[in-house]
């Protein structure tokens, strides 16, 4: 009886064991289910993210495609030089393979003397200057002392974070927002203008450890001074007519660009900056470069804050010069109306006006602005504005060559190249004494030789001075005393 109980114990275990090792054995195998289930859903999301990041990259791809399109000194003899058929177009379009390589790779043979990546290996002195959405702008200077700006991807912005959220690949996404800076790099490229940026090199990847990392870009340009109206309001007629003409100068270029008629779809005054006081376009990632296509006029409505203005619509279904058109009246409402009547000289007033009224109507297309311009520009270098000052005006005045003034009593006028001084650009001595003449203070005025922009004098006021002291290729003039009259009689 013992042994039968314990026999029963026994298969009573040995039954327990092998049901409780078959439960584990099922329940593992359905927690292997469930993880290879869970796996496969996951894999399968993925997929389906990176086929849609992938279709992203490829419609990116064709926004810059045509920027590829070979510039006419590309073609010598009638042959194209490293061209080749991309499939992404029609296969009778061409298109430069190794700017292609150049913007993907960092590599190729085109723009050989510009700066690449070894030139970023050391750089110094880095600011940030300002970042956005998708970009962060870097003032540098490079092993050898010279300054540029970079340009690279904003790792922290919006566009990136978005990207990130939405595909959950960060490196795909950094290449997919990359291509905003590789699109603006072409159009530095093909739109090569002095009032353009200089695209001084860039690097596609990073160069360290065993190659370059996809989708690092860096975009080097010269480097400017960004465009302060408020400073720029406080400066002389002359340097504002100066950043007007370059504006004017640029959109001639961009009207017949190699690309066809560009249009600024961002245009602010933030998007241009200065070097050496000429004016340059910085940001081209927001161009049109072709003019809409429409059905009726209706399509060709170009609308400002607070004007409108409708165009017709061509024949051929094109909106023609409707980037032209809306180039120009921003000029107009952001720079001419600010830069352009206050304290323009007296004999160009109604030319200045002209200009006013036919850019904010827009009656005149950009080759007659750029004349009316040009012709300012002629007018005030060569003096023929002056044409009602006598020349008798310098006879109140003794001229002494080759000397200056010390222990000098300045005043200060406004607008002056100096902030210590009155210093004002001249024409000629005949205009400088016109000046002196209507300031109530001035007793005296000097030529030193130095010259504006445009070509003009410097001229330094004062009302007094100490002493005459040598100086070459300087000219004094001093009012003559006035001989008392003596009481009528």
């Amino acid at each position: 009886m013992g042994h039968s109980l314990r026999a029963a114990a026994l298969l009573a275990f040995l039954v327990l064991s092998v049901l409780v090792s078959l439960l584990i054995t099922s329940l593992q195998q359905f927690g292997s289910g469930s993880s290879r289930f869970s796996n496969a859903t996951v894999e399968k999301e993925l997929g389906a993210l990176r086929r849609a990041l992938d279709l992203q990259l490829r419609e990116r791809r064709k926004e810059i495609l045509p920027l590829l399109l070979p510039n006419d000194d590309d073609e010598k003899d009638g042959v194209l030089k490293e061209v080749q058929p991309f499939p992404e177009l029609d296969q009778n379009s061409v298109l430069d393979s190794s700017l292609w390589n150049e913007v993907t790779l960092g590599s190729g043979k085109a723009h050989r003397d510009q700066m690449g990546c070894e030139s970023l290996m050391d750089v110094r002195a880095a600011e940030v200057l300002g970042s956005g959405y998708t970009k962060v702008v870097v003032k540098a200077n490079l092993v050898g002392g010279e300054p540029v700006a970079l340009k690279l991807v904003n790792e922290q912005g919006v566009d990136m974070s978005k990207c990130v959220e939405d595909f959950k690949d960060p490196r795909g996404c950094r290449e997919l927002v990359s291509y905003k800076l590789r699109k603006e790099m072409l159009l530095l490229q093909r739109l090569r203008h002095p009032n353009v940026i200089k695209l001084m090199g860039h690097c596609s990847g990073v160069v360290g450890g065993g190659g370059r990392e996809g989708g690092r870009v860096a975009v080097i340009l010269e480097q400017g001074t960004p465009l302060q109206m408020i400073q720029l309001l406080q400066t002389p007629w002359e340097d504002r007519f100066r950043v007007c003409l370059d504006l004017v100068r640029l959109l001639h270029f961009l009207s017949w660009s190699p690309l066809g008629p560009v249009g600024l779809l961002d245009f602010q005054p933030r998007q241009f900056v200065t070097v050496s006081g000429q004016l340059k376009l910085t940001d081209l990632d927001d161009v049109s470069a072709e003019d809409a296509a429409c059905w009726a006029d209706a399509d060709c409505t170009l609308q400002f804050p607070h004007r409108n203005f409708t165009l017709p619509c061509s024949p051929r279904g094109v909106c023609e010069g409707l980037n032209e058109k809306r180039n120009i009246y921003n000029a107009y409402r952001f720079f001419f109306t600010y830069l352009l009547p206050h304290q323009a000289p007296p004999g160009l007033t109604h030319l200045v006006d002209q200009i006013m009224n036919s850019t904010g109507e827009l009656k005149a297309d950009i080759n007659q602005t750029l004349e009316a311009f040009e012709h300012i520009l002629l007018l005030y270098k060569s003096g023929l504005h002056l044409d009602k000052l006598h020349p008798s005006i310098l006879r109140d005045y003794t001229v002494m060559q080759d000397m200056s003034t010390s222990g000098n009593v300045e005043y200060r006028c406004w607008p002056s190249y100096s902030q210590q001084g009155c210093v004002l650009s001249v024409h000629s001595a005949r205009e400088a004494a016109y000046i002196c003449n209507s300031h109530p203070q001035c007793n005296s005025f000097t030529l030193t030789g130095q010259k504006t922009w445009s070509g003009r004098l410097l001229a330094s006021f004062r009302s007094s001075f100490g002493h005459l002291v040598p100086s070459g290729a300087s000219e004094l003039y001093v009012k003559n005393p006035k001989v008392p009259q003596p009481p009528p009689p």
